[in-house]
């Protein structure tokens, strides 16, 4: 029994007391763990199931993937934003490299016809050389991360759904009514796949993040065939977009991400307990 209250006591004091204070007592022999740390009695590193959020900022490089093609430029916009949550997660429970992210973001799409060298001429769509259009949309990516103590590299893939809200054509020759307005053929819900890679730099619970995301929507900005005749007479058309983002961003860390949590330490008190109870039960029995 008397054994039983001193670890008890013992665990308490390992779970409750500051990280410094317990390794300066030297209590229980844990000379060197640090509840603040990736440290361990075995200088492990260790990294949790943890969540964090992330806001990020960046721009966008967009064009069109025509049929039938035609000469046309990287159209660049300057503005894009979202906000994502990440969940970092073992795989068999054992393999630390994997999570998932949901959120959302707001960016663009778009397209700028550029002039054939062969011709000298500069296609356009209803008027309009150049056109963009801005879009929110909902990603849900897996997630690849690999750790060390202040740096990561990360890489993830997934579908999105989007709706494009609003559009702004270009050029001379733009019908006033259209200029800002969508057509009946124009289609605004997309979906399609987005992915990317990158690193981070970890000062818990902080992370800035730098990313380059590829983005191919499955989804064309018109209906095919849907035109007026003169566009269809020979060709199945067609403009899924295709967009670059470089994005920078801070992610704060809702849960902690390394070293063993107050959960995990507790658990392992418990065990050690039991243990405890076990051996001395077992011991009983043995003095009978």
């Amino acid at each position: 029994m008397m054994r039983r209250l001193l670890s008890s006591i013992f665990l308490a004091l390992v779970i409750s007391c500051p990280a410094a204070l317990c390794q300066d007592a030297g209590i229980g022999g844990f000379e060197g763990l640090s509840i603040d740390t990736v440290t361990t009695a075995k200088k492990k590193f260790e990294i949790n199931n943890y969540s964090s959020v992330s806001v990020n900022f960046g721009t966008t490089f967009s064009r069109m993937m025509f049929n039938p093609s035609y000469s046309q430029t990287w159209l660049h916009n300057p503005f894009y934003a979202s906000v994502m949550f990440t969940k970092h997660l073992k795989m068999f429970d054992f393999i630390p490299y994997f999570g998932f992210q949901i959120g959302f973001a707001y960016g663009h799409e778009g397209y700028k016809f550029k002039e054939n060298k062969e011709t000298g001429y500069i296609h356009n769509i209803e008027g309009a050389q150049e056109a963009r259009f801005n879009v929110v949309e909902m990603p849900v990516m897996t997630y690849f991360h690999v750790d060390f103590s202040h740096f990561k590299i990360e890489a993830s893939a997934g579908p999105y759904v989007g709706y494009r809200w609003s559009i702004e054509r270009k050029g001379d020759d733009v019908p006033d009514s259209l200029r800002l307005n969508f057509t009946d053929y124009d289609r605004k819900w997309e979906f399609g796949i987005e992915g990317g890679a990158g690193f981070a730099i970890m000062m818990d619970p902080f992370e800035f993040h730098v990313n380059a995301l590829v983005r191919y929507s499955m989804s064309t900005i018109f209906a095919p065939d849907s035109s007026p005749s003169q566009y269809n007479q020979y060709y199945y058309r067609f403009a899924y977009p295709f967009d670059v983002n470089i994005t920078a961003g801070v992610a704060y860390q809702i849960t902690r991400r390394t070293g063993r949590t107050k959960k995990a330490l507790r658990q392992e008190a418990k065990e050690i307990v039991l243990k405890e109870i076990a051996d001395e039960h077992s011991s009983g029995k043995n003095r009978k």
